[in-house]
């Protein structure tokens, strides 16, 4: 049965596989961006991180599509930098693009979920992976499974299930300096997490739950990959004492 989807940020390459992977599977999808996305003329353009912008997008949605099944919370800001240098209005960005924009519309749409609705949030390894110089939006993303866990315990009751993907590095072209950290030599495709968050709409007995989609990076040993004769020993390329 085709679903009503709402997909917050869905003008980002990620953002724009989900709203694909929806399309695909015969669902119906609203968009919804802070800018204008210039492959997509119908994406609606609001501030969903603000409680009026998310209380008018999810509105507009029922309005359009009838009902709303599923909501994906894809937006994000990195806003990088060391703490010490990070003025106020960085922090309140990267919290407000990220947090914000996770728990408003989240609030709005929890109204009128149907029964056996689903919430997903795209999340990151940087929720419990520590990056150099990410203090806002690694704060932002373990924010949001937090807020993932909460909302799976307080609305399971209601049949309605809350869940996160968390991705590694995704893009277009794999660099040797970053792709020697992750277990399958790659980093990931926007589709791939696309497919994650597909499924996850779907898992009918799956809640509270946080996805890692990055290529094994979250269970990788740092050692592993940062000393050469550790990463020649598991790459097999010269035998172990063990």
């Amino acid at each position: 049965m085709s679903r009503a989807v709402l997909v917050v940020g869905s003008s980002s390459p990620i953002g724009r596989a989900i709203t694909d992977v929806f399309v695909r599977g015969g669902d119906r999808v609203v968009g919804v961006s802070r800018e204008k996305d210039p492959h997509d003329d119908g994406v609606l353009v609001l501030d969903a991180g603000r409680p009026e912008g998310a209380d008018e997008a999810v509105r507009r949605t029922v309005e359009r599509l009838g009902g709303l099944d599923v909501l994906v919370l894809a937006a994000a800001v990195m806003a990088p930098g060391p703490a010490h240098e990070v003025t106020p209005e960085e922090w309140h960005r990267a919290i407000g693009n990220t947090l914000d924009t996770a728990f408003f519309p989240a609030r709005a749409a929890l109204r009128v979920l149907s029964r056996g609705g689903a919430v997903v949030a795209v999340s990151s390894v940087n929720a419990t992976l520590a990056a150099p110089w990410l203090p806002g939006y690694s704060a932002a993303k373990a924010g949001v499974e937090g807020l993932v866990r909460q909302l799976a315990l307080d609305y399971g009751p209601r049949g309605i299930r809350v869940n996160a993907v968390a991705p590694g590095m995704i893009g277009n072209e794999d660099l040797p300096e970053v792709t020697e950290g992750y277990p399958l030599g790659r980093v990931g495709r926007p589709h791939e997490v696309a497919e994650a968050v597909h499924y996850l709409a779907g898992a009918e007995f799956v809640t509270g739950a946080v996805l890692p989609v990055d290529g094994g990076l979250s269970i990788a040993s740092p050692a592993a990959f940062l000393r050469p004769d550790l990463r020649r020993r598991l790459l097999g390329e010269e035998p172990s004492d063990g």
